[in-house]
């Protein structure tokens, strides 16, 4: 089947009782047994939900993967796969990353004795040069938040396997409608499930997808353990909202497009962030990697400085002031103060993220009612 096609009819089985379309929803958090200690299919609900389950079976199809998660956030999804490792061991990460991520690896995972290094994912040379005998896993994001930076996953699939890494790539911005990691070699792709597959700002949720079934159950283990699984009705709206995911995804693509060459010919922009543009240092491989489209995302700097930029970002209309991303809404923020606040300043600057870089999500207004809106934004 086509990615399309999976999306509506894998996971999403009509009901056998009722010959409902859509699977209904189960909320039940616990479920009898056959006998004492005769297991059935799902006994307790952090262990197993068939809601869950559907939603996990729809996201294994859509990245080529033999087994999904779905977690409570974008953010447990990325904790459960820090979990794989243990005191001592040492992460690699892309420097142009998510600032949750950021916090979450050098604020509480180091609480472990889990040591991280930031490293520019699309230099691999200098990717590579970092990895030391501690190294256990490589993190990286394409395209990277919040500076769309474009990492070559197959490449970086090359070096961890060379290393005897876990390479883990947190595919949000792409989702699987444009990259699929698990084909060019990952080992674990993260999604935050609150962004696009979602897609309307009403849902909160993560997941992890990944090849090797060993693999799948070490990280299932961790997350009965651990216990931040999606709940029924979250499962529920992530797997709507799958269902229309390829079409959203390529017009959000093709207006995100527009709007980046709209700013990168404006004299107030300095420069533009985008894949799409033949400008971007990744643009070739995103072109190989990123199927159709180079993403809904983009971020550009305000020729000015800080203050200019925080005006800038709110005095948009349609482009609402909000972090997250990837919904119809068409969203703006000011990563330093928003998205990216928890880097330690220096820190911040010292991998490239300015005062004056607003990023942009695109949603699925008019390309012509967008660019007006920041025509009159960057006017004020």
């Amino acid at each position: 089947m086509q990615f399309r096609t999976k999306a509506i009819h894998v996971g999403n089985a009509r009901d056998p009782q009722t010959g409902a379309v859509v699977p209904p929803i189960h909320v039940a958090s616990t479920y009898v047994q056959p006998g004492a200690g005769d297991w059935g299919e799902f006994d307790y609900s952090r262990s197993g939900n068939p809601t869950r389950k559907n939603l996990e079976t729809t996201l294994a199809a859509l990245e080529s993967g033999t087994g999904a998660l779905a977690y409570a956030s974008g953010m447990a999804a990325i904790h459960g796969a820090m979990m794989l490792l243990e005191t001592g061991d040492h992460v690699l990460a892309g420097s142009d990353i998510y600032g949750g991520a950021y916090r979450l690896l050098h604020k509480i995972c180091n609480r472990s004795g889990i040591s991280t290094t930031l490293a520019n994912s699309s230099d691999l040379a200098a990717l590579e040069a970092a990895i030391t005998p501690k190294t256990k896993m490589l993190w990286i994001e394409s395209p990277g938040n919040p500076q769309m930076s474009i990492t070559d996953i197959a490449a970086c699939a090359k070096i961890a396997k060379k290393h005897n890494l876990l390479l883990g790539v947190d595919s949000t911005f792409a989702t699987p409608v444009l990259t699929r990691p698990l084909e060019l070699g990952a080992d674990i792709v993260m999604h935050s499930a609150t962004k696009y597959f979602g897609g309307h700002s009403d849902v909160l949720g993560g997941a992890l997808v990944v090849k090797d079934k060993e693999l799948y159950d070490k990280l299932y283990f961790v997350q009965n353990a651990t216990g931040a699984v999606m709940g029924p009705f979250e499962s529920f709206l992530v797997s709507r909202g799958l269902k229309t995911l390829e079409l959203r995804v390529r017009e959000q693509c093709r207006t995100a497009q527009k709007i980046a060459e709209y700013l990168d010919a404006d004299p107030r922009i300095s420069r533009v962030l985008y894949p799409g543009l033949p400008s971007h240092p990744g643009h070739d491989i995103a072109a190989k990697q990123m199927e159709g489209g180079f993403g809904a995302m983009l971020s550009f700097e305000v020729a000015g400085d800080y203050a200019k930029a925080k005006k800038v970002a709110e005095s948009t209309h349609l482009f609402q002031l909000a972090v997250s991303l990837g919904a119809v809404e068409s969203l703006i923020e000011q990563p330093a103060s928003m998205s990216h606040a928890s880097y330690d300043r220096e820190a911040r600057l010292a991998h490239g993220i300015k005062d004056e870089l607003i990023r942009l999500s695109v949603g699925l207004e008019a390309f012509e009612d967008l660019r007006d809106d920041l025509d009159q934004a960057l006017n004020a």
